[in-house]
C-alpha cells in the first residue's frame, strides 16, 4: 500500500504532460539482439545511447515491434545508473488517414473543393459527427455523408504514432555532462528488454541422394520471416529450439501480414549450437539484417558423403488375426524410406525440426525432387527415416488362406484361433532387393509356422526381411496362434 501511494506521490509531483517528450529511434542503436523460439516468440534486446534529462524523463522509444507484449518490457541502464521507471504506455494505433478521421470525431476539420467548371478551389468548415462506416460531416447550413473533397486537420492527435512506439516515463540521477535551458543533461546508454510476435523461424533441408542411392549431401537452412511491423537491421541473431512452456493470456494475436518478399538465400558457415536448459541455442556468427514482411534463409549446416540405407516397407494390421478374412490386399506398393544416423563429418549437432527434401539426379545430371518428410528435433546420433513416397516396381498380393478356432473362450469369448497367411512380393527391378513386412498382432500371440524367419521387434509386433530377387517375386508364409 505504502509502495503504491509513493508512486501515485511520484506520478502527480511529474505529470507527463508537464515533460517534453523526446524521441528515440533506431539511429541511436549501439547494439540489437534477437532471439527466435519456436512458435511465434522472440526476444528483443535493443540497446542505445540516449540523451536524458539528471531527473525525470518522457521517452519516445521508437522502432519496436508492432506485436510486442508490453507487460514483458524492461528498460535498465548498462551502466547500472539510478533509473525508476514510473509509467509507461505501448502505443501500436498507427497513424492512418482513417485513423486520423475516426479520432477527429467531434473536431472541426478544412474541406477543400475544387469547382468544376471553373477548376477553383474553395474550402469551408465542417465537423466530423461520425466516422464509422462513412464519413457525416456537419456543415453550417447542412448535413453531408461521404468525402466531398480533401479534409485538412489542425493537428495529430498525440495518441496516433507513425510506428509502433514505447514511451516511458522515468526519473535518472545521472551526473550532468552539459545543461539544456537550465536542466542538467547526460549521454546514457540504455536498454530495452521484451518478447514480441510476429518472429518464427524454422529449419528446412535438402539432400541429394547418390546414383547408387547409398549416401546423401545434405543442407539445413533456417528460415526466417519478420512480421513484427518492424526492421531489425544489424541484429545478433540466435534461435533456440525446442518448446518453451508458456502461460495461456487472454491478450489476442493479431492475423499475421502477407510477406511481400522473399530474401535469396546466403551462403555462410553453418551456425554454432550449444545446451541451453533442456532446449539447444543455434547463433549466427554475424550480424544480419531481419526487414520487415520479409522471408529469409541462413545456412545451418553442410554435411556429404553421408551413408544412407534404403528401405521398402509394407505394414499390416492386426484385425485380421481374430476374425475370418479372404484377400487382404492386391497390388499393394511398399513405402519406401531413406534412414541415415545424425553423426559424423558435420552432423551430430541437434537437429531442430523441419522438413527434409530430396532430390536425385537424373541421366542427364538435373537433380529430380523424389520426395519429403518432416523430422522432429533430432538428437546427436540418432537414426532419421524419411518416408519418400511408394515403389512403382514392386507389388504385393496378401489374404488370409487358413482360419481355424481351436479353443472357445469363457462366455464365448476370446479364445485360442490360429491363422494362415500367403504374401506374394514381385519385383520388376532390375535388381535385388529385400522387403520388410511389418505385422503388428493383439493378444498372446505367437508363429508356428513360417517360411522365413521373423524378428519379435515389440510384443506385439513381428518383422520380417524378405529378399526378393531382380524380374521375380517372393512368396512369404506364416502361421500364427492367438490366445486373447
Amino acid at each position: 500500500m505504502k509502495k503504491t501511494l509513493l508512486i501515485l506521490a511520484l506520478l502527480a509531483a511529474h505529470p507527463a504532460h508537464a515533460l517534453d517528450e523526446r524521441a528515440s529511434s533506431a539511429a541511436e542503436q549501439t547494439a540489437l539482439a534477437v532471439t527466435i523460439y519456436n512458435g511465434d516468440l522472440a526476444l528483443i534486446k535493443d540497446a542505445r545511447k540516449v540523451r536524458v534529462n539528471n531527473g525525470d524523463n518522457l521517452l519516445a522509444w521508437r522502432d519496436v515491434s508492432a506485436r510486442m507484449q508490453p507487460e514483458t518490457a524492461l528498460l535498465r541502464s548498462v551502466e547500472g545508473k539510478n533509473l525508476t521507471l514510473l509509467e509507461q504506455n505501448f502505443d501500436f494505433d498507427l497513424l492512418t488517414p482513417q485513423k486520423l478521421l475516426e479520432k477527429s470525431v467531434g473536431e472541426t476539420v478544412r474541406v477543400t473543393r475544387t469547382q468544376p467548371i471553373t477548376g477553383a478551389e474553395f474550402a469551408e468548415h465542417a465537423v466530423v459527427l461520425a466516422a464509422n462506416n462513412g464519413v457525416v460531416l456537419q456543415f453550417k447550413d447542412r448535413v453531408e455523408t461521404g468525402v466531398p473533397g480533401r479534409l485538412g486537420f489542425s493537428s495529430v492527435p498525440a495518441s496516433l504514432r507513425d510506428r509502433p512506439t514505447l514511451s516511458m516515463l522515468f526519473k535518472t540521477e545521472v551526473p550532468a555532462t552539459g545543461f539544456l535551458n537550465n536542466t542538467a543533461i547526460a549521454d546514457l546508454n540504455l536498454e530495452l528488454t521484451y518478447l514480441t510476435g510476429g518472429l518464427t523461424w524454422k529449419a528446412d533441408y535438402v539432400a541429394e541422394l547418390s546414383a547408387a542411392e547409398d549416401n546423401i549431401d545434405l543442407n539445413g537452412w533456417v528460415t526466417l520471416t519478420n512480421t513484427s511491423g518492424t526492421a531489425y537491421p544489424n541484429a545478433r541473431l540466435q534461435l533456440v529450439a525446442g518448446e518453451v512452456n508458456r502461460a495461456q493470456t487472454e491478450r489476442g494475436g493479431r492475423p499475421p501480414m502477407m510477406m511481400k518478399a522473399m530474401a535469396m538465400a546466403e551462403a555462410a558457415p553453418q551456425m554454432s549450437e550449444e545446451n541451453l536448459f533442456e532446449y539447444h541455442l543455434y547463433t549466427l556468427d554475424r550480424l544480419t539484417n531481419l526487414l520487415d514482411n520479409q522471408t529469409k534463409q541462413v545456412a545451418l549446416l553442410s554435411a556429404q558423403n553421408v551413408k544412407t540405407d534404403k528401405e521398402y516397407r509394407f505394414v499390416g494390421a492386426n484385425w485380421y488375426y481374430t476374425s475370418q478374412q479372404g484377400d487382404l490386399g492386391q497390388k499393394m506398393k511398399p513405402s519406401v524410406f531413406m534412414e541415415f544416423i545424425n553423426k559424423g563429418g558435420n552432423l551430430g549437432i541437434p537437429l531442430p525440426k523441419g522438413i527434409v527434401r530430396v532430390y536425385k539426379k537424373d541421366s542427364a545430371g538435373r537433380a529430380q525432387f523424389i520426395g519429403e518428410d518432416r523430422i522432429d528435433h533430432t538428437a546427436s546420433g540418432e537414426t532419421i527415416k524419411l518416408k519418400l513416397g511408394e515403389a512403382f516396381d514392386i507389388t504385393a498380393d496378401k489374404k488370409q488362406t487358413d482360419f481355424q478356432k481351436i479353443a472357445a473362450g469363457f462366455n464365448n469369448r476370446g479364445g485360442v484361433i490360429e491363422t494362415t497367411y500367403t504374401m506374394e512380393i514381385r519385383n520388376a527391378k532390375r535388381e535385388d532387393i529385400s522387403v520388410k513386412i511389418i505385422e503388428p498382432m493383439q493378444g498372446d500371440w505367437q508363429v508356428i509356422q513360417e517360411s522365413h524367419p521373423h524378428r519379435k521387434e515389440s510384443a506385439h509386433t513381428a518383422v520380417w526381411s524378405v529378399p526378393v530377387p531382380a524380374e521375380d517375386k517372393t512368396t512369404l508364409t506364416w502361421r500364427v496362434r492367438t490366445k486373447y
